[in-house]
C-alpha cells in the first residue's frame, strides 16, 4: 500500500501537488475498481514480462524552493555575454506587457492546438495576426501559422517545390551565402528522398531542366543585401522556384520578396520579442504565392462564420494538413511553436508599422555608425548594402574576436577566412557601440542625423500592416486589455481538464515554468562559445542522463524539436545503421493500420517504403499478419513503427514477440512514444526490445501545448545507434558518424528543457512512477463510471485500459447524432470535446492524466452522461431531430440573451446544463463554426481596410 510518508527534508513534497486525486481519493477509486493499492492495478494493466523490477536510478526529489535556487545556480553559470553573432538569432526585448500576459500566463501556454475553434477565437485571431504580418512583410498572399525553425523551414520549401515538379526534377541550388545550419538541415532533408543540394554562388549557378528551386538568404549569412530579381527571372524561366530565408525587421526598410519574384519566403520570427533561449523554441514562419494554398506545410487560419453567420476563425483547409495525408504527405508537420508565433505577432501588433520601423532604423543606424568607424580605423567593410550585419577584414592582422571577447565580453563571428562578422539588434547601446569600436582599435565618430534611413539598394516601397490592429493597441493599458480580451475566447487548462487521448494535457507547473525567463537561461545565443554556457550544458547532460535511465536505452539526443522531427530523426538513425553495415537496400518500414498519421509521413521522409500491418478487432497489431509481411520484405526491412501503449489505448501483451519478429528479419523496431505517460517508471521500451524511440516532452514531461506548440521529440536509442545521433555544422554535437542535423539549433528548442527538466527533478523516481500509475487510475476510473452509458471500445487481456481509452459513440448516428455533436455540446458544459474520430472514425478517445482531480474527472463523467441522456431523447423522439441542444451546441451568450428563442428546448437546458454551469460558466465566442464556408472563401490574413468602411 502507498503511504504518504514525509522526509524531514521535503515537508510538503511536490509530487502530492502534481496528482490530482488525494490518497484517500485514490483508495476510493481503487475500491470501485476491485484493487487495493496502485501497485496491484498497474500489475493488472502492464504486461508481467515486461514490468521494470526496480526503481528508476533518480536523484532525490527537490522541492519547488530547492529546485528553483539550484536553477538559479545553473542560469548563474550561463555568461550573457553580449553575442553580436547573428546567424539568425538576436538580441531582442519582450514587453513586459507580453512576457507577463502571454509567455508567463496559464491562460496562453496551456491551451490545446485550436481543432475546436468555437472555444479558440483568442488565439485564432493573434495566429490571423501572425499570418498577416507575415504576409504584408513578405509581399505574399498566404503564410502559415508557424513552423519550427528556420532551417526546417527552409527544407520545406525545397520539399513543397520537389512535389510541385511531381519527382520530375531532383535539383536543389542553395546559395552558399545561406546560414551554415540552414544549409546543413536541408541537405539532411534531401538526401533520403533522392534530391541532389548544390550548394554554390547562386547567382552564377546553372539553372535548367532538372533544378527543383533555389534558394537564398536575405539579406545574407554576412549581411549583404543582394538584388536577386535577376535570378528570380532565370529560375522561373527554366521552371523551377525561388524560395527566399528573409528577416522579417529588415523587411520593414528594404524591398518584400514577393514583389521581386519569391515563391516562398521563410525565416525566424524570433527577434520578434522572442528570447534567444539557447536555440529555441522560435516560431518560422513561411509564406508563399496563392497557387501553393493547398500544398503549403502546416495549419493555415482562416475566416469563416458560425451558424448565425457571425464572423469566426478556425484552421483553415483542416483535412489538408500533410501529415494527415499520411505515406502521401510531403511533410509530418503536426505541432508547430503557436506560443511563440503569438508573441511575435503580438510584438508587431504593440509596435505597429511605425513603431517596428523606428526600431528597424535604430538598428540600422548604429550599423552604418560601427560601419563608418571601422573604416575610419583601417578596416575594410565588404559589403556597401547592409541592414544589421557587417563583414570586416581588420587591418594590421588585428584579432579583433579575440580582443572583443577577452577585454568587452562580446561575441563576434569568426570566419574561415580570418574576417569577422557584427550582427547588431535592438539590445545595443551607444556603449555597446563603443566598446565594438574600442574592441577594433578606433574611436567613435560624432552621430550623424541622417544615418538611421535605408539608402541602398531595394529600400522598401510598399505598406504594411494598414489593417487597424497594427495601430489600436499603442498604449499598455489597450494592449493589456487586448491580451486579455482575446485570452478569455479560449478555454485552457486554466478553465478545466482537456481530456485528449494521446496528447497528454497534465499540469504544467508554476515553478517548472519560471526559468524559463531567467535571463541567465532567456538571453544565451546558441553558439556562444562552450565556456560561456555552463548551466546549460549541465542541463543537456543531466536530462540526457536521466531521459536515457527512464527509457532503458544507451544514448539520447535532444535536438529534435517536435515530436514528428523525433520520427523522422530516429528513423534517420535506423537507415544511417543499415548502410553502415552495406544493408542499403532495407528500406521497408512497416506500420500498424492504427498509427499516428505523422508516422507513415515521417517514414516517407526518411526515403523508406511504407508497408501497412493489420490491427485486429481487439485493437492489437495483426501478429499473423506483421508475421507474413516481415517475411516477405525480409531482405528489405527496415524499421517498424508502434506506439506503445497502442493507438486504442490498451498495453498489448505481444510487444516482445513484435520485437523478436521484426528482428529475426533483420529489421529495427521504433517506438513512437506519444504514450509514455503510461509507462514512467513502470516499464522501460529499451527492456522490452525497442531500438529507438521519441518522447514528447511536451505531453509526458509537463512542456505545455502553448496552443499548438512548442513541443520537443528528443529520442533514446540503442548502443548500436549511438553512432549515428543528429550532428550540427556549428556546435559539434551527436556520434561519430552523425547524420546531419534535424533541426537549426544543435539542441532544439533548449529553453523550453528546463521544464522537463524540473519536472524529473522535482518528481523523483518514486514520483514519477506513481505519476503514470494514477495516470492508468484515472483513466479506468472513468472508463468504469461511464459503463453502461456507453461502451468502451477497446480494453486488454485483463479487462483494463491503459492511461486512456476509446468511447464507441457509432450507434448513434442512427438517430442523427455524431461525434462531433458530442463534442460541441461538451463546451456548453464548459469542457473541450477528447480526441474526436481518431484512432477510429466516429468516436472519442480520453486521457484524463494524472493531474486531474477526482472532483474534476467526476464532473466531466457526469456531463457526459447528462450527454448520454440528451442523446436519448432524440433517440426516443421526445426531443426533434434536427433542433435539439446537440445539433445546436455551443450556444453563446448572444443567442441565450436574445430577445427572440426559437428553439423546442429551454435558455436554461442550452446553456446551463449542469450545476457546475451556473457556477462559473464559460462562454463560446461564437457558434457551430461552419468549416466548409471557410474553406470555400480562403481567407488567412486580416481582413482589408475596406471592409470597415
Amino acid at each position: 500500500m502507498e503511504t504518504l510518508a514525509r522526509t524531514a527534508a521535503h515537508p510538503d513534497r511536490f509530487s502530492d501537488r502534481h496528482l490530482g486525486p488525494s490518497r484517500d481519493e485514490r483508495a476510493e477509486m481503487l475500491d470501485l475498481l476491485g484493487f487495493d493499492s496502485l501497485d496491484a492495478l498497474s500489475d493488472a494493466a502492464v504486461p508481467n514480462d515486461i514490468q521494470l523490477d526496480r526503481a528508476l536510478d533518480l536523484p532525490d526529489a527537490r522541492s519547488e524552493r530547492e529546485l528553483l535556487d539550484e536553477l538559479a545556480g545553473l542560469a548563474a553559470l550561463n555568461e550573457t555575454t553580449r553575442s553580436y553573432l547573428g546567424l539568425g538569432y538576436h538580441g531582442t526585448v519582450l514587453p513586459p506587457v507580453i512576457q507577463r500576459n502571454v509567455l508567463e500566463n496559464p491562460g496562453w501556454y496551456t491551451q490545446y492546438t485550436p481543432y475546436q475553434a468555437e472555444i479558440a477565437q483568442g488565439r485564432l485571431e493573434a495566429l490571423l495576426n501572425f499570418q498577416t504580418v507575415v504576409s504584408d512583410l513578405t509581399g505574399l498572399p498566404i503564410a502559415n501559422a508557424s513552423l519550427l525553425d528556420e532551417g526546417t523551414a527552409a527544407a520545406e520549401a525545397m520539399t513543397l517545390f520537389a512535389g510541385a515538379h511531381r519527382g520530375k526534377r531532383s535539383t536543389f541550388v542553395v546559395d552558399a551565402r545561406c546560414h551554415p545550419q540552414t544549409i546543413a538541415v536541408v541537405q539532411m532533408r534531401a538526401e533520403p528522398v533522392g534530391i541532389d543540394v548544390v550548394v554554390t554562388d547562386a547567382l552564377e549557378a546553372e539553372v535548367g531542366d532538372d533544378t527543383i528551386g533555389v534558394l537564398v538568404q536575405y539579406p545574407t549569412t554576412d549581411g549583404e543585401v543582394v538584388d536577386y530579381a535577376g535570378l528570380g527571372e532565370r529560375v522561373h524561366e527554366a521552371g523551377g522556384y525561388l524560395a527566399v530565408a528573409t528577416d522579417l525587421l529588415a523587411l520593414t526598410l528594404i524591398e518584400a520578396p514577393g514583389a521581386w519574384g519569391a515563391d516562398v519566403a521563410l525565416g525566424s520570427s524570433q527577434r520578434f520579442g522572442v528570447p534567444m533561449g539557447f536555440g529555441g523554441p522560435h516560431a518560422a514562419f513561411f509564406a508563399t504565392t496563392d497557387g501553393f494554398a493547398r500544398k503549403i506545410p502546416g495549419r493555415i487560419i482562416g475566416v469563416s462564420q458560425d451558424r448565425h453567420g457571425e464572423t469566426a476563425l478556425r484552421m483553415a483547409l483542416q483535412t489538408r494538413e500533410q501529415h494527415i495525408r499520411r505515406e502521401k504527405a510531403t511533410s509530418n508537420i503536426c505541432t508547430a511553436q503557436v506560443l511563440l508565433a503569438n508573441i511575435a505577432g503580438f510584438y508587431a501588433v504593440y509596435h505597429g508599422p511605425e513603431g517596428l520601423t523606428r526600431i528597424a532604423e535604430y538598428v540600422h543606424g548604429q550599423t552604418r555608425r560601427l560601419a563608418e568607424a571601422l573604416e575610419a580605423a583601417g578596416h575594410e567593410v565588404l559589403h556597401d548594402a547592409f541592414f544589421d550585419t557587417l563583414r570586416v577584414r581588420t587591418a594590421d592582422g588585428l584579432d579583433a574576436v579575440a580582443v572583443a571577447r577577452d577585454e568587452f565580453d562580446i561575441n563576434l563571428r569568426r570566419y574561415d577566412d580570418g574576417t569577422v562578422g557584427v550582427a547588431l539588434d535592438e539590445t545595443v547601446t551607444d556603449e555597446d557601440l563603443a566598446d565594438l569600436v574600442d574592441a577594433f582599435g578606433g574611436t567613435m565618430l560624432p552621430e550623424a542625423e541622417d544615418l538611421a534611413e535605408y539608402d541602398g539598394p531595394l529600400a522598401r516601397q510598399s505598406g504594411f500592416l494598414d489593417h487597424p490592429t497594427f495601430s489600436s493597441y499603442h498604449a499598455e493599458h489597450e494592449m493589456l486589455r487586448y491580451l486579455k480580451r482575446l485570452e478569455n475566447k479560449d478555454l485552457s487548462l486554466v478553465h478545466s481538464m482537456i481530456p485528449l487521448g494521446s496528447c497528454t494535457m497534465k499540469l504544467n507547473a508554476t515553478a517548472e515554468m519560471m526559468p524559463v525567463t531567467f535571463p541567465g537561461f532567456a538571453n544565451v545565443h546558441p553558439f556562444a562559445p562552450d565556456d560561456q554556457t555552463e548551466g546549460y550544458e549541465e542541463i543537456v547532460d543531466t536530462l540526457e542522463e536521466w531521459l536515457a535511465e527512464i527509457t532503458g536505452f544507451d544514448a539520447v539526443s535532444l535536438q529534435p524539436n517536435s515530436g514528428a522531427m523525433g520520427e523522422y530523426a530516429g528513423l534517420l538513425t535506423i537507415r544511417a545503421y543499415h548502410r553502415a553495415q552495406g544493408d542499403d537496400q532495407r528500406t521497408v518500414c512497416l506500420i500498424p493500420t492504427s498509427a499516428h498519421g505523422t508516422n507513415p509521413a515521417s517514414a516517407v521522409m526518411a526515403g523508406m517504403d511504407v508497408v501497412a500491418v493489420k490491427v485486429t478487432d481487439e485493437g492489437e497489431v495483426d501478429m499473423d499478419d506483421l508475421r507474413a509481411k516481415a517475411e516477405a520484405h525480409a531482405d528489405k526491412l527496415a524499421a517498424l513503427m508502434i506506439t506503445y501503449p497502442s493507438t486504442h489505448g490498451v498495453f498489448e501483451r505481444t510487444i516482445r514477440q513484435i520485437a523478436d519478429v521484426v528482428h529475426e528479419a533483420g529489421g529495427l523496431v521504433y517506438m513512437d512514444g506519444a504514450n509514455m505517460n503510461a509507462q514512467v517508471g513502470l516499464c522501460r521500451p529499451g527492456d522490452y526490445g525497442m531500438d529507438v524511440c521519441h518522447l514528447n516532452l511536451h505531453k509526458t514531461f509537463a512542456i505545455p501545448h502553448g496552443g499548438g506548440g512548442p513541443g520537443m521529440g528528443p529520442i533514446g536509442v540503442v548502443e548500436k545507434l549511438q553512432p549515428f545521433l543528429p550532428g550540427h555544422p556549428v556546435v559539434p554535437t551527436g556520434g561519430d558518424e552523425a547524420i546531419g542535423p534535424v533541426a537549426a539549433a544543435p539542441y532544439g528548442s533548449a529553453l523550453v528543457l528546463l521544464i522537463s527538466w524540473a519536472y524529473i527533478a522535482m518528481m523523483g523516481a518514486e514520483g514519477l512512477k506513481k505519476a503514470s500509475q494514477v495516470a492508468i487510475l484515472n483513466a479506468n476510473y472513468m472508463a468504469k463510471r461511464l459503463e453502461g452509458h456507453y461502451d468502451v471500445l477497446y480494453r486488454g487481456p485483463n479487462g483494463y485500459v491503459a492511461h486512456e481509452f476509446i468511447l464507441d459513440v457509432r450507434p448513434f448516428q442512427k438517430s442523427g447524432v455524431s461525434a462531433e455533436d458530442i463534442a460541441k455540446r461538451l463546451i456548453d458544459y464548459g469542457f473541450h470535446a477528447p480526441t474526436m474520430s481518431w484512432p477510429v472514425a466516429g468516436t472519442l478517445m480520453i486521457e484524463p492524466t494524472e493531474s486531474e482531480s477526482k472532483a474534476e474527472l467526476d464532473r466531466f463523467c457526469d456531463a457526459m452522461i447528462a450527454i448520454r441522456t440528451e442523446i436519448q431523447e432524440v433517440e426516443l423522439g421526445t426531443a426533434d431531430a434536427d433542433d435539439n441542444v446537440l445539433k445546436m451546441a455551443p450556444h453563446t451568450v448572444e443567442e441565450v440573451t436574445a430577445d427572440a428563442w426559437s428553439h423546442p428546448y429551454t435558455r436554461q437546458q442550452a446553456a446551463w446544463p449542469a450545476e457546475w454551469s451556473r457556477v462559473q460558466k464559460f462562454w463560446p465566442a461564437v457558434g457551430r463554426v461552419d468549416n466548409a464556408f471557410g474553406d470555400r472563401n480562403l481567407v488567412c490574413s486580416c481582413p482589408p481596410m475596406e471592409d470597415y468602411a
